[in-house]
């Protein structure tokens, strides 16, 4: 025969084993669903958030590599935005035998403010264009435009 104090220790093991899984079951979540998936890097889609994190993490080298000939030659010097807290969203893709057009939505969060946390959002487009078989960024909404060989004027 069972006693009451056995029972509760029974029940009170059960609760705190079912509170143990739901614990580890959100620290997974948690910790698996991390960075955002990365997309193929021959089409345009790839093509413009290889080039977004580029910028954002500052590797203008890398983010050179995937613009045109074209638009690494003859831009002016040029500042883009802060890139610290700014957030690119895929909205949409419009794929043409040549040519594409990635619209974007550039999040950028403020942390400061009598009511906590803001954020300023609004869409942009990056204009692509195919040169041998590969994507290539031909203009890039100026907050993620970079100039790495500006022309100079007196």
């Amino acid at each position: 025969m069972h006693s009451p104090a056995s029972t509760k220790n029974r029940t009170s093991i059960v609760i705190l084993g079912t509170i143990a899984a739901l614990v580890l079951v959100a620290l997974v979540v948690v910790f698996t669903r991390g960075a955002p998936e990365t997309l193929d890097p021959t089409t345009p889609e790839g093509v413009v958030q290889a080039y977004s994190a580029a910028v954002i993490a500052g590797d203008e080298d890398a983010a050179e590599e995937l613009l045109t000939a074209e638009a690494l030659v003859g831009c002016g010097p040029s500042e883009h935005g802060s890139t610290e807290n700014l957030r690119v969203i895929l909205v949409s893709t419009t794929v043409r035998p040549n040519t594409a057009d990635v619209a974007v939505s550039l999040v950028t969060s403020y942390n400061d403010g009598p009511f906590g946390a803001s954020e300023y959002e609004f869409e942009s487009n990056f204009a692509l264009v195919r040169a041998n078989g590969a994507w290539l960024i031909e203009t890039a909404p100026w907050e993620l435009s970079i100039c790495p060989n500006p022309t100079v004027t007196k």
